[in-house]
């Protein structure tokens, strides 16, 4: 048995990198899974992860080395996400990572709040640090600037790091760089926020595919089919899963919404009902006055945001939300 990181996922086959070479020499090897692996239970499209720690027995079939996957080892964290296609089920996006980045742009294609909500509620209950990247800097004119730096602020406020560069135009590129070295990064991103031509600006040994943005309809393609783990030329290891168009959350419960939006959650000691307020028309809420008062302790659009993802992890019903 030898141990080793998964580096890429293509559904039935992962490739390992190994910490000793095989007896042909190899250290990168094809592997399958042998066994039954869960998380906690839960049903699961893909049992491993690109990012884990595994175990592989090394076998020789027609001269060609692969591997057996027999164990994985204990995750520091992971991150998951309602499989799109099997609503009971989980997927897999990545494990043992130190941040997670978060590629967005004001325009081209526009902004959407609830998609880095959505994002964050994702890695928020794993306690994965999270920045906001917003590229296309240069495309920002003197209104798109101002509505940067409203969005800034509403995310800064609640403790999350916020940054503004361009990939076209080399703004904030080394900020970016300094940001991702020596730590293993989980980057994501909606298609046409120019991830790929990003992370091309800083290791452009990597050459990453790069999409284009449909004149028509002003959204992007994804480019990302399997999530790879890649190594950083300057230090640091970056996971590019699979572009992601929504993301939906079987596996919270509604009281989990309000207590992974971190305002409202700091705010719920003060209601009247405490930890058990949903802050939607509860009598004493203070999350609802200070929405109602315009304190910006919790801004409406997050308040309106987090009012939309309660409905739909309550629109999942018991029997939905506990069959995973």
């Amino acid at each position: 048995m030898q141990k080793g990181t998964v580096t890429k996922s293509t559904g039935s086959w992962y490739k390992v990198k190994l910490d000793e070479p095989t007896p042909d020499g190899h250290y990168e090897l094809r592997c399958r899974v042998a066994g039954r692996f869960r998380l906690q239970d839960k049903q699961l499209t893909n049992p491993i992860a690109v990012g884990d720690r595994v175990s592989v027995e090394v076998e020789t079939n027609n001269d060609e080395e692969t591997g057996a996957i027999r164990k994985i080892e204990d995750r520091s964290n992971y991150v998951v996400r309602q499989s799109p296609r099997k609503k009971h089920e989980l997927h897999l996006l990545a494990s043992n990572i130190d941040q997670a980045v978060l590629i967005v742009t004001v325009i081209w294609p526009d902004v959407k709040l609830g998609f880095i909500d959505r994002f964050l509620l994702m890695t928020e209950p794993f306690g994965i640090p999270t920045t906001i990247v917003f590229n296309k800097a240069d495309l920002y004119d003197e209104d798109t600037m101002e509505t940067y730096e409203v969005i800034k602020q509403i995310y800064e406020d609640i403790g999350y790091q916020v940054m503004l560069v361009s990939a076209q135009e080399g703004i904030g590129i080394e900020a970016f760089q300094e940001l991702l070295k020596d730590k293993r990064s989980l980057l994501s991103g909606q298609s046409g926020v120019g991830k790929s031509t990003l992370v091309n600006a800083v290791a452009p040994d990597l050459d990453l595919t790069t999409g284009e943005l449909s004149e028509y309809t002003g959204k992007g393609q994804h480019t990302t089919t399997f999530a790879e783990l890649y190594e950083l030329p300057f230090g640091g290891e970056l996971i590019d899963p699979p572009g992601i168009k929504n993301l939906s959350f079987n596996y919270l419960e509604p009281i989990e919404v309000a207590y992974y939006y971190r305002e409202i959650f700091a705010l719920s000691p003060e209601c009247k009902f405490g930890g058990t307020c949903l802050h939607r028309s509860e009598p004493g809420c203070a999350v609802i006055a200070s929405v109602e008062a315009g304190d910006d302790r919790v801004t409406d659009l997050r308040y309106n945001s987090y009012l939309t993802l309660l409905e739909e992890t309550e629109a999942q019903n018991y029997w939905e939300r506990k069959k995973v």
